[in-house]
């Protein structure tokens, strides 16, 4: 190849070279998407977690939307007060924020009090349970305690009772709702806090038939929805359904005549409270088969 020949090639490879450089350049400057660096300082100061219980997938879409101004700080309810208020500051905005979400049980019906018609044997998982016969326990709506929820929990927010019931801690909770997602019989849902009036229990059967599977089951009886302020409780299914936005302390006579003490109030200084007329649960084994 002559000398020519060699100066042409590289004068073609020279112009190529600035024609693809030059429509990179026009390219980047069209397409460019300025993201602003205060969302990796904002996302550097958040847990990591990615639960979603602020309700965006992941702490940097989290930080996208509080650096938009789309949500404030305060909704990330797994930050600690001091890292929501360090954002805020960074920001220049108000913490705002909402009540802290946990998940909650609507189930008492441990082995010492409700009655198991069948011994399940297989895979041990609620929802492999579920599939036979819905798990043997006479309750068809209680827990099966086979903690499905306790090992889906990335938070260990959960463990198992020595009556085979899951227990949150309210305060390793996320309210990522992988435990609501998991459990077959939708035992769990996320609530706020502030929700004291609780119902725990899921049982749709009427009275005796309820009772009988189950010793602190609601019967139905409704002296919640008659005791409990007006609009506050009202009976649907054999249930108690709470209306929370008119929830307030003095909701908590709601619980005092029920006979079971299926509706519960959940103090954060007493704990866990029943009612006066509720039976005390004096058996710590669990119930005989059948």
């Amino acid at each position: 190849m002559d000398t020519q020949s060699i100066l042409l090639a590289v004068g073609l490879m020279a112009a190529l070279g600035l024609v693809l450089s030059t429509i990179l350049a026009v390219a980047n400057s069209k397409l460019h998407v300025y993201e602003d660096p205060r969302i990796n300082q904002v996302d550097g100061l958040l847990p990591g977690a990615n639960c979603g219980a602020c309700g965006v997938p992941g702490c940097h879409a989290f930080a996208e939307k509080v650096v938009s101004g789309e949500m404030s700080p305060g909704l990330c309810t797994v930050s600690s007060e001091d890292a929501r208020e360090n954002i805020a500051e960074l920001l220049g905005v108000d913490v705002g924020g909402e009540d802290k979400r946990v998940a909650r049980l609507a189930c008492a019906g441990g082995t010492n009090v409700a009655r198991q018609r069948a011994r399940y044997v297989g895979v041990e998982t609620c929802r492999s349970a579920n599939l036979v016969a819905g798990g043997g326990k006479g309750c068809a709506w209680g827990c099966l305690g086979l903690a499905d929820c306790m090992v889906v929990c990335d938070f260990n927010a959960i463990v198992m009772s020595p009556e085979g019931l899951p227990v949150v801690d309210e305060d390793l909770c996320t309210a990522c709702g992988d435990c609501v997602d998991i459990c077959p019989k939708d035992l769990f849902s996320i609530q706020s806090v502030n929700n004291r009036l609780w119902v725990a229990c899921a049982n749709e059967a009427f009275g005796d038939e309820a009772e009988n599977e189950c010793e602190v089951a609601c019967t139905a009886c409704a002296r919640c929805a008659a005791d409990a302020p007006v609009g506050v409780v009202e009976m649907l299914r054999n249930l108690p359904r709470v209306d929370y936005s008119r929830n307030d302390e003095t909701s908590e006579k709601a619980i005092q005549r029920c006979p079971t003490g299926a509706i519960v109030w959940l103090s954060p200084r007493r704990g866990l409270i029943k009612g006066r007329e509720a039976k005390p649960i004096v058996r710590q084994t669990p119930l005989p088969l059948g």
